[in-house]
């Protein structure tokens, strides 16, 4: 019979991998607009869920459905656009 004991420390995660990393903050950190634009959408939705949307409830998610797009638009063009200055 062969132990498995040796595997343990491969798949247990260490307290270093608990945490985010710096990049990994400042990743979330850039999206935030987006995260919280997509709660905003989450959230119109749920409201809607057990009974009928009425027309205050259709403009509600209409708006946050615009306010997704135009933020992922708004960190798409942030993320293709060349940073000035610095060395080239």
């Amino acid at each position: 019979m062969k132990s498995i004991a040796a595997l343990q420390a491969v798949v247990t995660a260490t307290a270093s991998d608990a945490e985010p990393t710096p990049d990994e903050l400042d990743a979330i950190e850039h999206e935030m607009p987006l995260i919280l634009a997509e709660v905003e959408l989450l959230d119109a939705q749920i409201m809607t869920i057990d009974r009928p949307a009425s027309e205050l409830d259709e403009r509600r998610i209409r708006r946050a459905r615009r306010k997704v797009l135009a933020t992922r638009r708004e960190l798409t063009n942030r993320a293709s656009t060349p940073l000035t200055g610095g060395a080239a």
